[in-house]
């Protein structure tokens, strides 16, 4: 596990996001993770790093709340959210968007699924899409993107699901050096810069210590 601290912007105001106590797992008997620790806070990146099949995947599922752990919690800003999915933004290898909407109501599906309208949430995220570098793609469909500019998306929309924390599972691991080296980078100016905590899974050590 590698950490980054933000630095000057938070270091007197950083407060935790997230915590994992003692948790575990197993499968068919066998341990897949056991007595996990660990905690993020505003600003900080935290990068889990650990070859496939080591239960890199397993510990971000179980954090999102889409599998329970076997012994231990999940608790948001101090809240208890074990086995309770829809908390906390996940951000997977596949942008995962969907093809018959646009770009737009892709990345503001959280928004209207946390009870927002559609008007609204268009009108929140339509200028993140600068932000992001994806502006004039609001209206288009995915199908109609670079391979980029949908992982752009994707991360918008996990910045918009989330509550203060980037959930990612290797989000970069499909896309070429060039562009993967420039998404890390647009990443961690961006979601650190809105005091964001990033945690990620890789079994890239120069990405985790890029991104740490």
């Amino acid at each position: 596990v590698f950490n980054f601290d933000n630095g000057s912007a938070y270091r007197n105001k950083q407060m935790e996001l997230l915590r994992t106590d003692g948790i575990s797992k197993s499968y068919d008997n066998r341990m897949i993770i056991r007595n996990i620790n660990i905690s993020l806070e505003t600003g900080e990146t935290v990068s889990i790093l650990g070859v496939s099949g080591s239960g890199k995947s397993t510990l971000l599922n179980i954090i999102s709340g889409l599998i329970r752990p076997d012994t231990g919690k999940v608790y948001l800003s101090g809240r208890d959210i074990t086995g309770q999915p829809g908390k906390i933004s996940y951000m997977l290898q596949k942008d995962l968007l969907l093809s018959h909407k646009r770009v737009i109501d892709n990345v503001t599906l959280p928004l209207v699924i946390g009870g927002m309208s559609r008007q609204e949430a268009r009108a929140k995220a339509d200028p993140l899409f600068r932000e992001f570098d994806i502006d004039g793609t609001q209206m288009k469909y995915p199908s109609q993107l670079s391979g980029g500019m949908r992982q752009r998306a994707a991360l918008l929309r996990t910045y918009l699901g989330s509550e203060g924390i980037a959930l990612l599972d290797e989000p970069f691991s499909a896309l070429d050096t060039h562009l993967r080296l420039k998404l890390q980078a647009e990443l961690k100016e961006l979601l650190s810069g809105y005091g964001k905590g990033i945690m990620m899974v890789t079994h890239d050590r120069d990405e985790a210590y890029r991104m740490c």
